[in-house]
C-alpha cells in the first residue's frame, strides 16, 4: 500500500485536532476530486513500520483528536490499513474516521471492507458529486455523502447518522 501523506495536526477531516493518513489509489475518478494525483495506486511512498510508530506517536499527543483515513480510496486497501489499525488499537484508544466512495451498504456486502469499517467508529460514505458540492458542509464535499456513527449503525442494524450536537459521542 502507498500512501501520498502524513498530516501530524489536521482540523478539516473530522471533528478536533486529528492526524490523517492519505492512501493512494482510487479507481472512482470522480470529476472535481480534489485529490486527483492520490488515485494513481503507484503515487507516494510505500508504507512501512516506520509510518506505523509515526502515526501512533502522534496519536499519543493529548491535543490529537483522533485519526481519520483518507485518500485515494482507504476500501481499496482494506487488509493493510485494518491491521495497522489493530497496531495503532494496542497502544492508543482515538476515534477514528474514514471516507470511502463507497456506500456503508456497498462496504458491509465485502468481507475485508466491512472488516476495516468495524475498527473505525465514523464514516464518511458516497462518491463526491461536483453537481452537489456544497462548501458549507462539514466534513464532506457533497450533500449525498453521509457522515455515519458506525458503532450505533451495526448496533441497531441500521444507518445512524453522526449526531454532532453531542459533544464527544465518540466510542
Amino acid at each position: 500500500m502507498n500512501y501520498a501523506q502524513i498530516r501530524k495536526y489536521d482540523i478539516a477531516n473530522g471533528p478536533g485536532i486529528r492526524s490523517s493518513i492519505f492512501v493512494t489509489g482510487c479507481k472512482n475518478n470522480c470529476p472535481g476530486c480534489f485529490n486527483k494525483e492520490y488515485q494513481d495506486f503507484d503515487f507516494g511512498n510505500k508504507w512501512t513500520e516506520k509510518e506505523t510508530r509515526e502515526i501512533i506517536e502522534y496519536l499519543k499527543d493529548p491535543e490529537i483528536e483522533g485519526l481519520t483515513l483518507l485518500g485515494g480510496e482507504p476500501m481499496e486497501h482494506p487488509v493493510e490499513l485494518r491491521e495497522i489499525l489493530l497496531q495503532i488499537k494496542k497502544e492508543v484508544q482515538k476515534n477514528i474516521w474514514v471516507y470511502s466512495g463507497f456506500t456503508y451498504e456497498i462496504i458491509l456486502k465485502d468481507e475485508n471492507k466491512f472488516n476495516l469499517l468495524k475498527e473505525c467508529d465514523f464514516l464518511v460514505d458516497g462518491l463526491f458529486n461536483e453537481n452537489l458540492k456544497d462548501l458549507k458542509l462539514r466534513f464532506r464535499g457533497s450533500s449525498n455523502q453521509r457522515i455515519i456513527d458506525i458503532k450505533k449503525s451495526l448496533k441497531e442494524n441500521k444507518v445512524v447518522l453522526w449526531d454532532q450536537t453531542v459533544k464527544n459521542n465518540f466510542h
